[in-house]
């Protein structure tokens, strides 16, 4: 059973992986009517995996004979200035989940609660990776620049990495699937 602070700290956990689900959704629309596709992709992935991770977090709270509460979401934001602010927004946005996953982290740690600390280390190396990646993309946008035509190399770079990240996931399904096999 989760302690009523562990509990409260994941149900924020919770909002904030919602609030994260639907601002990338927002932004995914608004590459899509940029003409920005490899951008929509990417963002539409990106909203996808944080509703994956809001409900692994609903999940632990329901197997630990918790109460998970679904929160409603706030409107995001529609217009953007341009393709590069968003990816400073997105850095921000993935440092502020890191920082509460560390906190979390902190809170079981500090309360013993070593099922909801493992539970959490899966978060701590996601968001590794995400910052990472993010970085990686801001990087290609720098070196890019803001020439009349960096709004189409910046779409083939992100198609780019939508292929990888693809072939990434498929790989891991692969070794998952021989694994149970």
């Amino acid at each position: 059973m989760l302690k009523n602070n562990i509990q409260d700290a994941l149900n924020a956990q919770i909002s904030l992986e919602a609030s994260s689900s639907a601002t990338y959704l927002s932004m995914a629309t608004w590459c899509d009517r940029q003409g920005l596709s490899g951008c929509a992709a990417f963002f539409y992935a990106q909203s996808d995996e944080e509703r994956m991770h809001m409900l692994k977090i609903v999940h632990y709270i329901n197997d630990m004979d918790g109460l998970a509460i679904i929160p409603p979401v706030d409107k995001p934001a529609s217009e953007f200035e341009s393709i590069q602010i968003i990816f400073k927004m997105v850095y921000e946005q993935e440092k502020h989940v890191t920082d509460s996953i560390n906190r979390l982290m902190t809170l079981s740690q500090e309360g013993h609660d070593h099922a909801t600390t493992v539970f959490l280390q899966w978060y701590v190396g996601e968001q590794r990776e995400e910052e990472a990646l993010v970085r990686e993309i801001l990087d290609k946008i720098r070196l890019i620049g803001d020439g009349s035509q960096s709004l189409y190399y910046i779409d083939k770079e992100l198609e780019r990495i939508n292929k990888v990240r693809a072939a990434a996931e498929a790989a891991g399904a692969d070794a998952g699937a021989e694994a149970k096999a």
